[in-house]
């Protein structure tokens, strides 16, 4: 029986993660698999896990590795990943990067790609701080890069509410660039021994 895929995406907050990966999805039938969202969910749900993450995510701080690795160890064993998964901001650390190591190898599994968007600090933080979503179906947008085709409407679902993350401000975004370079960029690395890195320049505009 065939492995299934496990493709991972690099990259600081803003470089096109979530979109590459939806996108990912749609081509190729593949799962993501998005901390980020799993915690707001958790938060959005009061979970004991989703109250212990707000104040740091609000912060623009990185989650423990315990928080983490608990949700998506759950979330990786329901049986509807069975052709191949995403992970979309997760691992960050060298820490995670191991402790995944070991989860996929349980089953049976490695990481078969992982994908290093590269952008520059400076047009990030402009990126990240314009970026809202559509709150019904959850199609990005940007106040300067990409406006829905009729004002206030969204092309994919038709809604009308748009929502912004309490999170996405400048001087955040800043601090979450420092984290990024302090402890994901040296990922890059760690992937590349492994022969499974791939660098993309995430600087265009959305498609």
């Amino acid at each position: 029986m065939p492995v299934a895929p496990v493709v991972i995406l690099l990259g600081p907050p803003g470089a096109g993660k979530g979109t590459q990966a939806r996108m990912l999805e749609e081509d190729f039938g593949l799962v993501q698999l998005s901390t980020g969202d799993l915690l707001r969910a958790a938060v959005a749900a009061g979970t004991e896990a989703g109250v212990r993450a707000k104040a740091v995510m609000e912060a623009g701080q990185l989650v423990s590795d315990e928080i983490v690795l608990a949700i998506l160890q759950e979330r990786m064993a329901q049986p509807d990943l069975g052709r191949g998964i995403i992970l979309d901001g997760f691992p960050r650390t060298a820490g995670q990067a191991a402790a995944l190591d070991r989860l996929l190898a349980a089953a049976g599994q490695k990481v078969t790609a992982a994908i290093s968007l590269e952008v520059e600090d400076e047009a990030m933080v402009a990126r990240v701080a314009g970026r809202y979503t559509c709150a019904t179906c959850g199609e990005g947008y940007h106040d300067q890069f990409k406006q829905p085709a009729r004002a206030g409407t969204c092309d994919k679902c038709g809604g009308t509410a748009f929502k912004r993350r309490a999170d996405d401000t400048a001087e955040t975004v800043r601090e979450r660039l420092t984290a990024y370079h302090a402890q994901t960029a040296p990922l890059i690395a760690y992937y590349d021994e492994k022969a499974v890195l791939q660098r993309i320049n995430a600087m265009g505009h959305i498609a």
